[in-house]
């Protein structure tokens, strides 16, 4: 996909990056980038996503904004309050960058429906809060072999990794589907709100530098960062593939 010159002004800071240049910018404008889920961490992630010129974004949630979310998700405005999350996600990125296309699902996903949206995309955001649809969202990207960039935050804590990375972990090798994990809400533990932004941002980091795929890019794939906002401190766990598996291995 070609650069016009109003394209090129506008995306001119990250051309200037030697790891970039016109040939990534275009692998990022040609790109089609799932995400699901728009609240606290989907806003941040999408509202870069949107900026730095991803060619297509599809936004899926079915809930709706809240006065609850205004603290933190960053992507909605006062006047959204009672509109669709997708729906009002899409006026906003619209507004910031109106030379991109935005899809807006507004149904709640299944595992069928989860997996015609992962075929159809070239990368995916899960920026969930349950631990049943960070499953399904990473059963597709692994039947359908697309990377996939996670991300977590609540209370004072944050996590954000890169999964199906060919011959890397799965979300699954870490966090088996038969794990019992304790149910973590921002509406009964709370979150601190630019945590949100923190995670967020950075997953929208990962997402861009696995569109672009320069050879000096390195992602985190086979790594989970795990921040301590308390302390603003950073822990990294490595990840390997498990073998044993019932996703990647099964599926693979």
């Amino acid at each position: 996909m070609s650069l016009d010159d109003r394209q090129l002004l506008r995306y001119s800071r990250h051309i200037l990056l030697d790891d970039i240049g016109v040939e990534g910018q275009e692998a990022v404008s040609a790109a089609h980038v799932l995400v699901i889920g728009a609240g606290g961490l989907g806003s941040a992630a999408l509202m870069y996503l949107a900026s730095a010129g991803v060619g297509t974004l599809t936004v899926v949630d079915h809930d709706s904004v809240d006065l609850t979310n205004l603290q933190r998700q960053i992507v909605h405005r006062q006047a959204s309050i009672g509109q669709l999350k997708a729906e009002s996600a899409r006026d906003t990125l619209l507004a910031l960058n109106p030379e991109i296309t935005i899809h807006s699902v507004t149904e709640r996903m299944d595992a069928v429906s989860i997996r015609a949206l992962v075929a159809r995309a070239d990368l995916v955001l899960d920026c969930t809060d349950n631990f049943t649809a960070r499953q399904a969202i990473n059963a597709a990207c692994v039947m359908h072999r697309k990377p996939l960039v996670s991300g977590a935050a609540v209370g004072w804590d944050g996590q954000v990794a890169v999964w199906g990375q060919p011959g890397q972990a799965c979300y699954a090798c870490l966090f088996p589907p038969d794990a019992s994990v304790p149910a973590l809400h921002c509406a009964t533990m709370g979150v601190f709100a630019p945590l949100v932004g923190i995670i967020g941002a950075m997953q929208a980091a990962e997402a861009l530098k696995t569109l672009i795929h320069a050879p000096k890019l390195s992602t985190l794939g086979g790594r989970l960062l795990m921040l301590d906002g308390r302390a603003m401190q950073w822990r990294e766990i490595r990840v390997m593939a498990d073998p044993h598996c019932p996703v990647c291995h099964a599926l693979g």
